[in-house]
């Protein structure tokens, strides 16, 4: 039985004498709740869990309000064309399409270049208060998503990181999916070299060795705090600094007013030819795999 008290939340901390960020999130009914709209077979299940993990990693470091980050892979003829995770103000959502005759031929546990081939990873974080939008598009490379992820912060960001996640599955019991996120912060002291463009860094590497300590085990353990895995792995060091928790939940934003709204922008004679015989305009949101019937005649005449 999953203890909910430790689920659906992230954690900040930062290692200040080491000049080192993190979150972990660890994830349960929510997971439960977005992967329930869909019969995804369990290689897709670990796939969109780890998404929405890696999704509230990072979205959580987001610090303007309204914030979105959104985490998109991609690919033209892999088993998985379409992976989506985005988050939002705590809420989370995500959704896969793929080939599933394809799966079936990679065995039960398939790798990310079997499921993408040459694919691509792109992460966009969306500003809403200063208007400020930023993405960078990195190869699907390594043999995880986290690994993905880490070659992203290598490459566009050049902040090195280390990125964990987990995923467990007991039967009649739910998901839990959790994930880890270790930076060297880009800000170096005055009169220091910019600590960013060191990867060998002396306080980046004894970190860096620290956080690769951790077990998969202990991240899906929703009997353990998260501020007990910060606690176990950095307790020797000088201070470390823990948040309150950010509570996390399923959050599709499909609405049918706003989903009314944006059918209305279009033309009578548009509307017409979008309708079914019986003058059904039918909405189906990917995410949450519901069906917003809009009649016709709903639509006032301009």
């Amino acid at each position: 039985m999953t203890s909910a008290a430790h689920l659906d939340q992230a954690l900040g901390f930062t290692i200040t004498s080491r000049h080192a960020r993190g979150r972990l999130v660890r994830l349960g009914p929510v997971l439960d709740q977005v992967l329930a709209a869909h019969a995804y077979p369990p290689a897709i299940e670990r796939l969109l869990a780890s998404a929405l993990v890696l999704a509230a990693l990072l979205g959580s470091t987001l610090k303007q309000a309204n914030g979105q980050l959104t985490l998109q892979a991609q690919t033209e003829n892999g088993v998985v064309s379409l992976l989506v995770a985005d988050y939002k103000d705590g809420d989370l959502r995500g959704y896969a399409k793929f080939d599933a005759d394809r799966l079936a031929e990679q065995g039960a546990d398939p790798t990310l270049f079997g499921l993408f081939g040459k694919g691509y990873l792109a992460i966009t974080f969306d500003q809403a208060v200063s208007g400020e939008r930023y993405q960078g598009i990195v190869p699907l490379e390594g043999q995880s998503l986290a690994q993905a992820a880490e070659h992203y912060f290598f490459q566009s960001e050049q902040i090195p990181s280390v990125i964990q996640i987990a995923t467990r599955h007991d039967k009649g019991a739910g998901c839990v999916a959790a994930g880890m996120l270790l930076q060297h912060l880009p800000e170096g002291e005055v009169g220091r070299e910019r600590l960013h463009v060191r990867h060998d860094h002396p306080e980046w590497e004894h970190v860096q060795a620290l956080a690769q300590t951790l077990k998969p085990d202990e991240l899906t353990d929703d009997a353990l705090p998260l501020t007990d895995i910060v606690w176990r792995l950095f307790h020797e060091e000088e201070e470390v600094r823990a948040t309150d928790p950010t509570p996390l939940a399923k959050g599709c934003r499909c609405d049918i007013n706003h989903i009314r709204d944006v059918i209305g922008r279009f033309s009578a004679s548009e509307r017409l030819e979008m309708a079914d015989e019986k003058g059904i305009i039918g909405v189906d949101c990917a995410f949450c795999s519901r069906l917003f019937p809009l009649a016709l005649d709903s639509f006032v005449a301009h």
